[in-house]
């Protein structure tokens, strides 16, 4: 799907820095769901060389940012809370979007972005901890996605891949009540076509409740531990030689772009 000219252009704003390192994949995904994206360092929001309201999303790619020294996100989470802070909260604040992806889901959550249970942006309510087995997974999974929200409209089932260290979801028990009670969870790790390919268990890092991504209350904050922007292609699929033949069999066309294209174009399809 070509975004049509004549739509207005949401403009994204890439963190990167300090250890971020999926920023390049993540400004592609955005633009080629019509989006205009720019990545820019930490520092120069901190330093007013760019101004966060300028843009209508925020997106805070994968990575290790600090190299996870003092926990995954923590360090990233703290420069933005003691030095922009107060962008952030304006920027929330107005009709836009926010999306981390792994570390990005990392830092949202320190930050106390998600899940923001009674409007308490700014308290970490939930936390990604270290995946069962304490050992770094790479590999895809199979999700459900849910939710009324603008990020996961119509997506349904597909596989995503992961790579993570600490992605296991924890929320003391109240705290996990209510994230269910308030349709808050954006995806869940279920059983599908990539796992029963590749015999692989369905929870890959043993979180509670399958939770792969939550939102906040309004819905426009997600953060999701696996990687859309490593789904962007139907080449990138773990079994796309299978069902590319599959396809050929029944007379079918196989797609151009994979799942992962699907968040990033109700992202756009949202500001259109």
């Amino acid at each position: 799907m070509t975004p049509s000219p004549d739509l207005p252009q949401p403009h994204v704003l890439v963190m990167a820095g300090y250890g971020i390192n999926c920023e390049e994949e993540t400004r592609f995904a955005f633009e080629r769901a019509g989006a205009h994206a720019t990545i820019v360092h930490i520092n120069d929001v901190i330093d007013r060389h760019v101004q966060l309201g300028n843009y209508q999303l925020l997106a805070l790619p994968g990575g290790f940012s600090y190299g996870d020294d003092t926990g995954s996100g923590k360090a990233f989470a703290s420069k933005i809370k003691n030095y922009v802070w107060e962008e952030v909260r304006q920027f929330i604040e107005g009709d836009r979007l926010v999306i981390g992806i792994c570390n990005g889901f990392q830092i949202l959550t320190n930050l106390g972005l998600i899940p923001a249970l009674d409007g308490q942006y700014g308290t970490p309510q939930a936390a990604l901890v270290h995946n069962e087995g304490a050992r770094y997974l790479d590999r895809w999974v199979d999700l459900q996605f849910q939710g009324n929200n603008p990020w996961t409209q119509d997506i349904g089932m597909i596989s995503l891949p992961i790579a993570h260290g600490e992605g296991k979801f924890y929320a003391e028990p109240g705290i996990l009540t209510a994230i269910k009670a308030q349709g808050l969870i954006a995806a869940r790790y279920t059983s599908g076509e990539v796992c029963a390919y590749q015999h692989l268990s369905v929870n890959p890092n043993g979180a509670l409740e399958d939770i792969a991504g939550i939102t906040d209350p309004s819905g426009k904050i997600l953060g999701l531990m696996p990687h859309p922007e490593r789904a962007m292609f139907f080449t990138q699929l773990p079994h796309w030689p299978i069902l590319r033949e599959t396809n050929r069999r029944r007379g079918l066309p196989c797609p151009e772009e994979g799942p992962g294209m699907k968040l990033f174009r109700n992202a756009v399809a949202y500001f259109q």
